[in-house]
């Protein structure tokens, strides 16, 4: 076969086709950035923690060693044992209680375990710098950007932390926040720091990182735990962590994000798929003509072949490789806020889907031209000719005369009528339109209920803020931190050490409710307050404790939404988690037993409500309650609604002044990782509306080009630009209508399948409010998602069709 004439066609080809060329590289580009950046999501979101272990060479085991029981020599030679393959360590560790400066006076953490380490790297656990630089001086500290090892969050650098040390008060400046996927410590200092933190009479403990060669199964970890400290002197371990609670920890944050990631990955690679077979067939079919004029000067069927299938691929590889590059530009703020929320370090593309996206769409892209372009090669020079014409005789006019009868200008109508000449076109159209508008009608409802979950989570709407309280003993105020959102809670559970904010004696429980109910009434603002308090209650067949909230007059209006049941009405009665009537066993209307010592009270189980803490394994009830099985309760909180209209920040300030700073007041803020999941699902819709967009547009650009000469016709005839950007407009925006509303009840079964699998990812239980999130309007509005996308598409190539000129359409072939 001569390349020579082929590579010339080709060439000629997309010259003369400069509009189909640029459609048909867009369409593969986005489509591409698309399958990029979802497969990337889904193999990212599969085992986001295993890339982050291997990326950063986490611990298998995380060993606590007493440095009085064993040397350093010691110590080392753990690390040239046959199970172990690396070994990091050893690191002095404190534990401290912080304060964060203030104007409150100090906002107490609890306690924060703080490691001596010279540097970030290292053989295991190679620490990730998010941002600011590592200690290199006294008084620094880098804190841990991931919450759970003891309360270490993403603070604003320059942040002054103050604890008692070993000659007094010591400050620490936060100069960088790193990652450590296996949760080492909540912050790093240098190793002659560790000192100054110890508290006098106390010495550090020593921290050992081990990876071993078998470490897939929690009995392989207890085999190399029990080989390490055989070879250490008796008692030397203290304690280990294995990471495998943190990956499954870590498995349970990220789970439920999976199956939303996965239904836009599915709707997106099937809209892609079709897009790209549709705009490349279709290319062919268009280039009949071409094809019979090529065979007539004496192309060969291999070589019309050739020639045709290269002509759609020069623009398609151009636009896989430029999809890639976007997929990853797409993909970096996106896997970038996806680590944060789960908390596993850095998250990148897999070079898997880099490699497979561009070679799958161009295979797509190939098979796509080949059929086509193969049963061209074997029409004769004169079927190809005819071939490429417009529609065969007949096809539409029943629609043409049936809409003509319509009280509708005639542009109008003629458009309208126009998809009936191609039906299969018009199939495949209608098929990218509806998935595109499904998305659009999924992520709007997906978008509402998570904001409901993450309003049922800290309850910011109906309490937007709340005050704590100072109460007796040295416990005071205890902060705990989870997920981006900030959490104080305050009770006898407090962490060791920590004082209470501001100076002097404590005041008494009735001291405290007279001071913040005195406060509250005077504020206009207040709707509303309740007292709650916070604890952990035995209950009889549990091997664990339960959460306990107890409030302190009227709160169902705190915000818990109602799953099955409902509210509490009276003493003896209370609302649980799903996790409490999974591991009960129990259900609404049965009885459980809360234990204390010798006391035993009985609890009806009256509803079901959506609460996320300790795993749903919390129950809810009044005061009552649990002053029968815990007397003495004081509040450690309340929770305030305001009247409509009162600025959260004017209002908090007014009562903190009033109160002074022996009590923290702040507004309930919403969880902050909502904007990163709502960025994220508005990104990929976006995309899939363009590539769902480029589809329209290719196939309003095909109507153009077989109807060209029509055009002409009714340019002659007296159609004005407007009445021509109407007609083609009204080629697609019937079946983008159409597509609309077909769009409402599949983007609505698509939500109704895919939420309840987050929840049951995330064991937890829906309330019917956070499913029903489509209202009248909303579904009107979304009715029009198709129309908008068909007309968005159509708006380009209408304009130019306006724009040409009467003779130049009339001579068009």
């Amino acid at each position: 076969m001569r390349l020579g004439p082929v590579a010339r066609a080709a060439a000629g080809g997309l010259a003369r086709r400069r509009v189909q060329t640029i459609v048909i590289g867009l369409v593969l580009l986005v489509s591409t950035g698309a399958c990029v950046l979802a497969l990337a999501l889904v193999a990212d979101s599969s085992t986001p923690f295993d890339h982050a272990f291997a990326a950063q060479r986490g611990a298998h085991v995380i060993a606590v060693v007493d440095p009085a029981r064993a040397t350093a020599a010691q110590l080392a030679a753990t690390g040239r044992l046959a199970e172990v393959t690396a070994a990091a360590g050893p690191f002095d560790e404190v534990t401290v209680n912080p304060k964060q400066s203030g104007p409150n006076g100090g906002l107490p953490w609890g306690t924060m375990l703080v490691a001596g380490r010279a540097s970030p790297g290292g053989p295991v656990d190679d620490l990730t710098l998010q941002s600011g630089h590592w200690a290199d001086g006294p008084g620094q500290l880098v804190l841990a950007s991931d919450p759970s090892p003891g309360n270490g969050v993403s603070v604003p650098l320059g942040t002054q932390l103050t604890m008692p040390g070993a000659a007094g008060t010591v400050t620490l400046t936060v100069v960088g926040i790193a990652d450590s996927v296996d949760s080492s410590a909540g912050g790093w200092v240098l190793p002659v720091e560790i000192a100054k933190l110890t508290a006098p009479g106390t010495t550090p403990a020593a921290q050992m990182q081990y990876r071993f060669r078998d470490a897939g199964t929690a009995t392989a970890i207890r085999a190399d735990v029990a080989a390490v400290t055989a070879a250490l002197p008796a008692g030397a371990v203290t304690g280990s962590e294995s990471y495998l609670a943190i990956k499954a920890q870590e498995a349970s944050n990220i789970a439920p994000f999976v199956p939303f990631v996965v239904a836009f990955a599915v709707l997106g690679l099937a809209l892609s798929a079709l897009i790209v077979a549709n705009v490349v067939s279709a290319a062919v079919v268009a280039g009949y003509h071409r094809i019979g004029v090529l065979k007539s000067i004496g192309f060969t069927p291999g070589q019309v072949v050739a020639a045709y299938t290269s002509q759609a691929m020069a623009p398609a590889i151009a636009g896989c490789l430029a999809g890639v590059v976007l997929g990853n530009l797409l993909a970096v703020p996106v896997l970038g806020q996806t680590a944060n929320v789960c908390g596993v370090g850095a998250l990148r593309v897999p070079v898997w889907v880099d490699v497979a996206v561009p070679l799958a769409m161009c295979c797509l892209t190939g098979i796509s031209a080949l059929l086509p372009s193969l049963r061209a090669g074997r029409f004769s020079a004169a079927q190809a000719i005819a071939a490429g014409r417009a529609p065969r005789t007949g096809r539409g006019y029943a629609a043409h005369r049936l809409l003509g009868r319509l009280a509708l200008p005639r542009p109008v109508t003629i458009g309208l009528a126009a998809p009936f000449a191609r039906p299969a076109r018009t199939a495949i159209t209608l098929t990218a339109v509806l998935l595109g508008a499904t998305a659009v009608t999924f992520a709007v409802g997906l978008g509402a209920s998570l904001t409901r979950v993450v309003n049922g989570v800290d309850h910011a709407s109906a309490e937007p803020v709340q005050v704590f309280v100072p109460i007796g003993g040295p416990g005071g105020f205890r902060v705990l931190r989870g997920s981006g959102a900030v959490h104080v809670r305050a009770g006898s559970r407090g962490g060791p050490g920590a004082a209470p904010p501001g100076p002097g004696k404590q005041p008494t429980p009735a001291q405290v409710e007279r001071a913040v109910t005195a406060a509250l009434r005077a504020q206009p603002g207040t709707l509303r307050y309740v007292a709650q308090t916070d604890q952990q209650v035995s209950v009889a067949g549990l091997p664990q404790q339960a959460d306990v909230t107890a409030f302190d007059g009227d709160a169902d209006w705190t915000g818990y939404a109602i799953i099955s049941g409902h509210w509490y009405t009276g003493p003896g009665q209370a609302v649980v988690g799903a996790g409490f009537l999974t591991d009960t066993g129990k259900s609404v209307g049965d009885t459980v037993t809360l234990v204390s010592g010798r006391r035993l009270v009985p609890v009806k189980i009256v509803g079901e409500a959506f609460d996320t803490q300790n795993n749903g394994l919390a129950m809810v009830t009044d005061w009552q309650t649990l002053a029968r099985v815990m007397p003495g309760q004081a509040p450690g909180m309340y929770d305030v609604a305001l009247r409509p209209g009162t600025a959260v920040g004017a209002y908090t300030q007014a009562v903190q002044q009033r109160l002074g700073p022996a009590y923290i007041v702040m507004p309930n803020n919403h969880d902050k990782g909502l904007p990163i999941i709502l960025g994220l699902i508005g990104t990929l819709t976006l995309l899939l509306a363009i590539v769902a967009g480029l589809g329209v547009l290719n196939t309003v650009v095909l109507y153009t080009t077989e109807r060209v000469h029509d055009l002409g016709v009714f340019k002659a005839i007296g159609m004005t630009p407007r009445q021509t950007i109407a007609m083609v407009i009204c080629w697609v925006a019937g079946t983008g209508l159409v597509a609309g509303l077909i769009a409402i009840p599949a983007g609505i079964a698509v939500h109704h399948h895919v939420l309840p699998a987050m929840a049951a990812a995330a064991n937890i239980g829906l309330p019917a409010s956070f499913l029903n999130v489509y209202g009248g309007w909303q579904v009107a509005g979304l009715a029009l998602a198709g129309l908008a996308i068909a007309v968005a598409g159509a708006l380009l190539p209408a304009s130019w069709a306006a724009a040409t000129r009467t003779a130049t359409a009339l001579r068009a072939e």
